[in-house]
């Protein structure tokens, strides 16, 4: 990971119109006054795109979390794209036709972690504010103007202590996650080896299957063959991508093995396999804050409001374990959080007029 690191979590129904008020104190040119949430920096210039590398379930909140932010700061537009089709010249293209309709405001997940900062310098040379959001470049570099993404290798790390404890601290554990050459499946695979190694031996990775997070059919083929070839000796799968997660919750259960699984992501299907007993648990991540806050913060940086006190910092948007014993209210917890990060930005990582 990089250099700066802030951690949040942001659940954002409950807590949006709290929220707007205390972030109105930053966009104050002066902090002066009895009651700084009253006045607030006219966002209404600022058109936000939020352009992910391509269709994905991780990205169906982006939509409703950016009306939000339109709605609670007077943000002028905040839009969602899907389109790119995992190309990155494509989401080159969608970006380019974004900034010549207006738009100067940019949080994207980027489709080639590589080669992504490329995108960000000609967006930040053009004068354009620009956020990598749900993912960060690959390498020690980030040329976007802030970093706003789970900690993918700690919530992967969090999920394989999980079902390192499901099984007792002994026996075989298989992880199953997305694209290899993604720079956040290379950290989550940091993440769960780490994990295992603190075990001294006592849990054996039998392997780190990537590449499986392309559509639900190719997640379910894959569990397929794990589940025929080793499923007597798998003791628990640790899911780090969202449909091998919901095949591996299919499979087990259609199995009938004792398999412990910790997913990714709170899918429904999810969630309802942890209340039955049939999934031990997974990591919830935030993408509703991802695009919430991170429109926010690009409202202020494309306003000429605020500007970063540190290029390129990195702040986790959170990541949260959910067993059965939290599965009903860690959405509560994630809400509370959730001021966390808007303060941090406040307080810590935006100088504003």
């Amino acid at each position: 990971m990089m250099s700066t690191k802030t951690t949040t979590r942001l659940g954002m129904a409950a807590a949006g119109a709290a929220l707007a008020l205390s972030l109105a104190a930053c966009t104050t040119p002066s902090a002066g006054g009895d009651n700084p949430g009253e006045a607030t920096t006219d966002l209404s210039s600022v058109k936000v795109a939020l352009v992910s590398g391509g269709a994905h379930p991780y990205f169906k909140p982006w939509a409703d979390a950016g009306a939000r932010a339109v709605a609670d700061f007077g943000l002028g537009d905040v839009t969602f794209n899907e389109t790119a089709e995992w190309d990155q010249t494509k989401q080159n293209d969608v970006i380019n036709s974004y900034a010549a309709n207006g738009y100067n405001a940019f949080g994207v997940f980027g489709v080639s972690p590589t080669d992504i900062n490329t995108t960000f310098q000609r967006l930040s040379d053009a004068g354009l504010a620009v956020a990598s959001i749900g993912s960060c470049p690959a390498g020690d570099e980030n040329l976007a103007d802030f970093c706003l993404s789970t900690d993918t290798e700690l919530a992967a790390y969090q999920a394989a202590v999980a079902a390192i404890e499901a099984i007792g601290g002994e026996g075989n554990l298989v992880h199953m996650t997305g694209n290899n050459v993604d720079s956040n499946t290379q950290r989550r695979i940091a993440g769960v080896e780490r994990a295992v190694a603190e075990t001294g031996g006592k849990v054996t990775l039998m392997q780190n299957i990537t590449d499986v997070d392309t559509d639900l059919a190719t997640a379910q083929k894959a569990v397929s063959d794990l589940i025929a070839a080793h499923g007597d000796d798998v003791a628990a799968i640790v899911s780090t991508a969202y449909n091998p997660a919901v095949a591996s919750a299919e499979a087990i259960a259609e199995a009938g093995l004792d398999i412990r699984l910790v997913a990714i992501d709170d899918d429904r299907t999810i969630l309802d396999s942890i209340r039955e007993g049939t999934v031990y648990g997974t990591v919830a991540q935030n993408p509703e804050a991802q695009a919430y806050v991170g429109s926010w913060v690009l409202g202020q940086l494309a306003s000429g409001a605020c500007e970063m006190r540190e290029q390129g910092a990195i702040v986790d948007s959170g990541s949260f374990v959910v067993t059965k014993d939290n599965v009903d209210s860690y959405d509560a917890e994630r809400t509370a959080f959730g001021e966390t990060v808007l303060q941090q930005f406040t307080d810590e990582l935006l100088t504003c007029k």
